[in-house]
This record gives C-alpha cells, sequence and structure tokens, in this order.
C-alpha cells in the first residue's frame, strides 16, 4: 500500500515529529510512505522511515504567519504557487498513491489550499481506488472567520474518506473547536494521543531539570525565566538542561549558552528528550501536542507557559484542561517572570501524586492501522 504523505511545519516543529511518528507507524505495517515535505529540512527529523521529497519550501519570519517566505527569504510569489503545486501534483502521478493523507486540511492550512485542493481534485479521478484522509490534532485554533469552518466541512464532505482526530474524546472531543463536527460524524475516528511509543525503553531517574521549547521559535522568555527563576526554587543545585529547539534565534541560544556549566547544559536538540523526562524531577515548557503528551508519558512533575499570541488559543486550552485535571501547573504568557515561574514550580513540586486518568497515548499505532483498513476498502 503506497501513502503520498503532505507534511508542512512552519513556527514549531510540533506538526514534523508527530508526521514523523505516524510514518514511522505506518511503515511498520508495510506500507510504502511518500512524505512530501512542505517547510525547511530539519536534520534532526529525518523520517527515516519513508521516503522524503521535499518541496520548494517555505517559511516565517519570527512568529509572523501572515506572509510566507520562500528558501531565500522572499514572499512567495503566485509564480511560486504555481510550481510548488504543479512538484506535488506531478508526485501524486508519479507514485500513484493508495492513500493521500493530509495534515489539518481543511479544518486548517488554509494558505495551502492552492495545492491541498488541487491535490483532493486529482486523487478524486482515482477514486474509489485513492482514499483521502486529513490528520489533525485535539484542539483547532479560534478564528475570526466562522465561514472557513463552514468551507472546511463542505470540503471534507466532498473529497475526504476519513478524518483521523488525533485525540482521546475523554479529553477532547473534536466538536468542543469544531463547529461542524457533527455533520462529519461519519468520517470522524479517534486515534488516541500521538506520542512516543509505549514500549520504548523507559529512562532512568536522573533527577534534573528538563527546560524545552519544541521548535524555539517563540521561547525566549520562557528560556530567560526559567533561568532567572532557578535560584529561588528547591531544585536550584540540580542539573538543569535547556533545549532551545532547532528554530530558537542564534543570538538567543549565544546568550544562553554563556550561562552554562557543569550543572546548566545548552543544547537545541535532545534525541533521548522523551527518556530524559521519563526521568526528570521537573519539566517547563510550553503547552503544544507533542511536548505534553511527552509528560504525559512520562508522567513528570509539570509547569507549561501556553504560546498565545496573535490568534493562537490551542495551547491555552490544552494546558487549562489538563491544570484543571491535576496533570500541570501553568503561567500565562503575560504574567511571565521569575517570580510567577517560581512560583508554579513550588506548586508543581508539591502537588500530591494521584491517580491519573487514563488517556490513549497510542494513537499512531491506531492511525496506522485505521489507515491500512481504509485503505483495503474497494
Amino acid at each position: 500500500m503506497r501513502v503520498l504523505f503532505h507534511v508542512q511545519h512552519l513556527l514549531g516543529v510540533g506538526h514534523l515529529r508527530r508526521g514523523e511518528l505516524l510514518a514511522d507507524a505506518m511503515a511498520k505495517r508495510g506500507m510504502a510512505v511518500t512524505v512530501a515535505l512542505g517547510g525547511m529540512p530539519v536534520e534532526e527529523m529525518p523520517f527515516a522511515g519513508a521516503d522524503v521529497v521535499q518541496l520548494p519550501p517555505t517559511k516565517l519570519k519570527g512568529a509572523d504567519f501572515k506572509v510566507l517566505y520562500d528558501a531565500d527569504g522572499e514572499p512567495v510569489t503566485d509564480a511560486w504557487r504555481a510550481a510548488r503545486r504543479d512538484a506535488l501534483l506531478h508526485l501524486y502521478d508519479e507514485i500513484r498513491p493508495d492513500i493521500v493523507l493530509l495534515e489539518m486540511y481543511p479544518f486548517g492550512r488554509w494558505r495551502f489550499g492552492f495545492e491541498l485542493l488541487p491535490l483532493l481534485e486529482r486523487a478524486a479521478r482515482d477514486k474509489p481506488r485513492v482514499k483521502c484522509v486529513t490528520s489533525v490534532r485535539d484542539i483547532l485554533v479560534a478564528t475570526k472567520h466562522p465561514e472557513r469552518a463552514a468551507k472546511g466541512a463542505a470540503i471534507a464532505r466532498a473529497h475526504l474518506d476519513a478524518v483521523l482526530v488525533h485525540s482521546d474524546p475523554s479529553l477532547f472531543a473534536f466538536g468542543e473547536t469544531y463547529p461542524h463536527a457533527e455533520e462529519l460524524a461519519d468520517l470522524i475516528g479517534y486515534t488516541g494521543y500521538v506520542t512516543e511509543p509505549a514500549e520504548r525503553v523507559r529512562g532512568a531517574p536522573n533527577g534534573e531539570v528538563i527546560v524545552s521549547a519544541g521548535g524555539g521559535a517563540a521561547a525566549g522568555d520562557l528560556m530567560r525565566a526559567a533561568m532567572a527563576a532557578r535560584p529561588s526554587t528547591r531544585l536550584a543545585d540540580r542539573v538543569w538542561r535547556f533545549f532551545t529547539g532547532p528554530r530558537f534565534p542564534a543570538e538567543g541560544f549565544e546568550e544562553l549558552s554563556a550561562m552554562a556549566n557543569e550543572r546548566t547544559v545548552v543544547s537545541r536538540f535532545a534525541p533521548n528528550f522523551q527518556e530524559l523526562l521519563d526521568g526528570c524531577a521537573l519539566s517547563i515548557s510550553q503547552a503544544g501536542y507533542n511536548t505534553v503528551m511527552n509528560l504525559l508519558r512520562a508522567e513528570a512533575p509539570a509547569v507549561v507557559v501556553p504560546y498565545d499570541e496573535g490568534e493562537e488559543t490551542e495551547q491555552w486550552h490544552r494546558s487549562e484542561r489538563m491544570r484543571d485535571m491535576g496533570l500541570l501547573s501553568r503561567v500565562k504568557a503575560s504574567e511571565l517572570s521569575a517570580t510567577t515561574l517560581a512560583a508554579a514550580i513550588a506548586e508543581a513540586l508539591e502537588r500530591p501524586a494521584a491517580r491519573r486518568p487514563s488517556i490513549d497515548l497510542d494513537g499512531a499505532a491506531h492511525a496506522a492501522r485505521m489507515i491500512e483498513t481504509l485503505g483495503q476498502r474497494r
């Protein structure tokens, strides 16, 4: 079974890591996965279980989503969009997939409709042999354009064979942030959350503090606050590991690196991140999908500072629900300081151990099985 998987990351690398886990799970079931990669390559995430075809890449400057830039740092043009659309359609014709797997679209990723809608329309010619599936996370960002949600439902009904929601409905149901979920109920399947597999080797206790920021493009305040809060915490003498993420600005990385010593380790990325979280005394991070699922898998004490710039509401919703369940402590980004962070750290460390709710964290394996079953239907 051949799968064409369109993966597009812009600000963070959460989509990229989730895509990598899904591709690995599909490969384990014997599927031949081709990843059409739309963002700048990240060498730490090579998609070892798939063939990767790099589309003309696009990126952001800072955290501004209003303008997309090409690999040379120039705003993308209509000619660029047409060339990328044609490259994607050529790839479809070349590999003749049985499954077309998208991320978010048509529930998000509207800026990429110029290529994704033509891809769905091209696949429609080959139905019922080809099945079209969208992979979507637990929470959608609130929008000021409700007409987009209605248009998304219409596109989904016209072109999709399944909507795989990477959530456990006992924690978040798709309809909580998508108003047309009822109209698509027959297409929606919950996979559970996508994170590191349960059968991994669990990391040994290390007593460290792990400060992380996903991709890191907008994490300078968090890193600086954690460094400043450290002396006021009861974990000040522990090893603190700062993982800035591959997108953290170079000047900020140099600033943090200048503070490194035998108990302050500054790196961009950790290939054994889950293992380090498994054994840590505390995690400090943003509240992106991947990081929070890593925390649930590790059952680590945690403080999160949800990213909420502009219209971003996803991390706020996730952190609020999980704070109310007693799974973590939270600091609002607008209130972040050494003092507020130190107080949240004290709260997290003093929280009594409690029986954790059962949340499905095997979403990659479940999704791969669901995709395989769908592809076998003729």
